[in-house]
C-alpha cells in the first residue's frame, strides 16, 4: 500500500530527496541556499555529532529558537540519530519552560543566541546541568553549530530509526491547563504522509516553493514543512511572522504555497502594503491552527487571487484530519465556508453524545477520530492519555456536527461552550456573526457569571483602526442574525487578546478574571 518502500521513516526521506534532486534547493533562509545534497551531508554530520555527545536511541534533543534553516537541519539530523526532537515554545515564561524541560529530560539543548538569556534563567533553576550547543544567526563562519558540524564525518550513521521510535514530541499550548508532551512515532508520521498522498486535493510537487512562516514548535509549522519536503519542494524559511516582512518575502522568493493561521491572514490583509503586494506566485494558501471567521475568509477570497484550503487537525492527530478543499471555498455558499470539510482518505470521524452514542446528522456532539497517524500518547501522562483515547478513537474535545452532505462543522471547544438559562451557545456562531460588522477587527466570545442565567454571553472585541461603534449598536447587529439568548449581554472593547503561538485566543485566560474565586461548573 505504501508507494515508497525505500522511505520508511523521516530519516530515509533525506537520503531519498538527495538522490532524486541533488542540486535542487532544499532550504532558503535569509540569502542562504542549501541544496538537497548539502542537506543530506549536514544532517548526517548533525547525527554523528549527537552520537559523539552520547545521545542514543530515544533520547530527547531540545531546540530553543525561532525558525531557521538550522532548525530543519537539527530536526532531520535528530531523526537520523534515532533520537526524538523537542521544539520548545520560546514565547513561554521561564517557569513554564522549566516544567517542560523537566518533563522532556533532554540529553542536549540547542539554543539560539537570541534565546541565550532566557535559557540562562531556565538553567539556573534546573536541578541538573544539560549540555548546550549554541546557534548564532548569520554566516556559517560565525555560527558555532556549523563549526561543530564541520568536525563530524559525513558518513551516515549505520543505525536507523524504527517505525515505533518517537520522531518528535510537541508540547500542547496549555489552553486547557498543564502542557502535555505529544509523542509522534516515525510510523505514524509516514502514515500521515500516506493519507495526504491519496488525497486528490494535495497537488504539491517538487516544483513548489513552500513558505515556512508558522512557529516551528507548532504542528502547522513543523508538520506542513515536512509535508512539503516529502514532496521534494523547496522550503523558504522566515524567522518569525511579521506581516510587512512576510509580504516583502512573498515578492522576493515567490512562494507557491503558504501555510498560515487565520490571524496571520488577517494581519497581512490589514497591512498597508497588502494592496500593492504581488501575490501572483502564490498558488495555494493552507490555513489552520484556529477557526476562521466568516468575515475574514470572505475578505481573503476577495483580495488574494489563489486557491484556499483549510485543514483541521490537532497535535495528537499528527496532521490534517479534515480538509475544506479549494473547490469548496465558494462565496455563494456562506454556510459551507464555516465548515472544516470532510475527512482525508483512511481517516474516520464520528460525532458522539455524552453517553458514547453516535448522533444523527445535524446534531451536535464531541468529535472522535480514528487515524493511522494518531500519537503514541502523552509523555509521562498515561492517565491523561487514557481520558482522551478509547478503543482506537481519539476524543478531540471539540463540539461539532455533520451535515447531510458529510461536511463537518466545529462549533466550539467542549470547555468553551456557554450554557445560559439551560440553553447551549456555541461561541464560534456568535463570533462569525460579529465578524461581519465592518468595525470589528477581532472578536472572542466567552461565558461570564450571571446570577439570573448561570452564565451569559460576553464579546471581547478589538475594533478596526479609525472605527467607533457603541456596545448597544453591536448587540443590535447581533440580534439581526441570532436568537436573543445567543446575543452578547455585554461587550468589552480591548486593545489586545491573549493568544497562543498560532493566534488562537486563550479563552481560559480571557475568562479567568470574570470567574476568579468561583468554579465554572455551568
Amino acid at each position: 500500500m505504501w508507494p515508497y518502500p525505500e522511505v520508511r521513516t523521516l530519516a530515509d526521506l533525506v537520503t531519498y530527496n538527495a538522490r532524486l534532486y541533488p542540486d535542487k534547493a532544499a532550504l532558503k533562509f535569509e540569502g542562504r541556499t542549501t541544496t538537497m545534497q548539502e542537506l543530506e551531508t549536514l544532517t548526517a554530520q548533525f547525527a554523528n555529532g549527537l552520537i559523539e555527545k552520547g545521545v542514543g536511541r530515544g533520547d530527547r534533543v531540545l531546540y530553543f529558537g525561532s525558525n531557521s534553516d538550522d532548525f530543519l537541519i537539527a530536526l532531520l539530523g535528530t531523526a537520523r540519530a534515532c533520537a526524538s526532537f523537542v521544539p520548545l515554545n520560546w514565547r513561554l515564561s521561564p517557569t513554564e519552560i522549566v516544567d517542560i524541560v523537566l518533563d522532556a529530560e533532554p540529553k542536549i539543548v540547542l539554543t539560539s543566541d537570541a534565546m541565550s538569556k532566557a535559557w540562562s534563567e531556565v538553567a539556573a533553576v534546573l536541578p541538573y546541568d544539560i549540555p548546550v550547543q549554541m546557534i548564532v544567526s548569520g554566516s556559517p563562519q560565525d555560527n558555532p553549530l556549523r563549526h561543530w558540524l564541520s568536525r563530524q564525518t559525513s558518513v551516515a550513521p549505520t543505525e536507523t530509526p524504527g517505525l515505533d521510535d518517537i520522531v518528535w514530541i510537541l508540547y500542547t499550548s496549555g489552553t486547557t491547563g498543564r502542557p502535555k508532551g505529544v509523542e509522534i512515532a516515525h510510523g505514524a508520521f509516514m502514515l500521515m504522509r500516506m493519507c495526504e498522498h491519496w488525497e486528490p486535493a494535495y497537488t504539491w510537487s517538487e516544483d513548489d516553493t513552500f513558505f515556512f512562516v508558522a512557529p516551528n514548535y507548532h504542528l502547522l509549522g513543523i508538520g506542513l514543512s515536512l509535508q512539503a519536503f516529502f514532496n521534494g519542494a523547496t522550503i523558504v524559511v522566515v524567522r518569525e511572522f511579521n506581516p510587512e516582512l512576510v509580504l516583502r518575502e512573498i515578492e522576493v522568493n515567490k512562494p507557491t504555497i503558504l501555510a498560515v493561521a487565520p490571524v496571520m491572514i488577517q494581519m497581512m490583509l490589514a497591512s498597508s502594503n497588502a494592496a500593492t503586494t504581488d501575490f501572483s506566485s502564490v498558488r495555494e494558501v493552507v490555513y489552520a491552527g484556529s477557526p476562521i471567521s466568516l468575515g475574514l475568509i470572505k475578505q481573503a477570497l476577495e483580495k488574494m487571487p489563489c486557491r484556499f484550503m483549510q485543514f483541521y487537525g490537532s497535535t495528537e492527530s499528527g496532521g490534517a484530519v479534515t480538509l475544506l478543499r479549494p473547490e469548496e471555498h465558494d462565496l455563494s455558499d456562506e454556510k459551507r465556508l464555516t465548515s472544516c470539510g470532510k475527512p482525508l482518505p483512511l481517516i474516520q470521524i464520528k460525532i458522539m453524545d455524552q453517553g458514547r452514542r453516535e448522533v444523527a446528522d445535524g446534531a451536535p456532539g464531541e468529535m472522535w477520530i480514528r487515524a493511522p497517524s494518531i500519537a503514541v500518547g502523552y509523555r509521562n501522562q498515561a492517565e491523561e492519555w487514557s481520558k482522551v483515547f478509547e478503543a482506537g478513537w481519539f476524543k478531540t474535545g471539540d463540539i461539532a456536527f455533520r451535515d447531510e452532505d458529510g461536511f463537518i462543522y466545529i462549533i466550539d471547544r467542549a470547555k468553551d461552550m456557554i450554557v445560559t438559562g439551560g440553553e447551549n451557545v456555541y461561541s464560534s456562531e456568535v463570533e462569525n456573526v460579529l465578524s461581519l460588522h465592518e468595525a470589528i477587527f477581532k472578536v472572542a466570545v466567552i461565558g461570564v457569571p450571571s446570577e439570573r442565567w448561570g452564565e451569559e454571553v460576553k464579546a471581547c472585541i478589538i475594533l478596526n483602526e479609525g472605527f467607533e461603534v457603541s456596545q448597544r449598536d453591536l448587540i443590535e447587529f447581533a440580534k439581526l442574525h441570532l436568537a436573543g439568548y445567543k446575543c452578547p449581554k455585554s461587550i468589552d472593547f480591548m486593545t489586545d487578546l491573549p493568544v497562543g503561538g498560532t493566534g488562537k485566543v486563550l479563552k481560559r485566560v480571557l475568562r479567568s478574571p470574570y470567574w476568579e474565586g468561583t468554579e465554572r461548573y455551568v
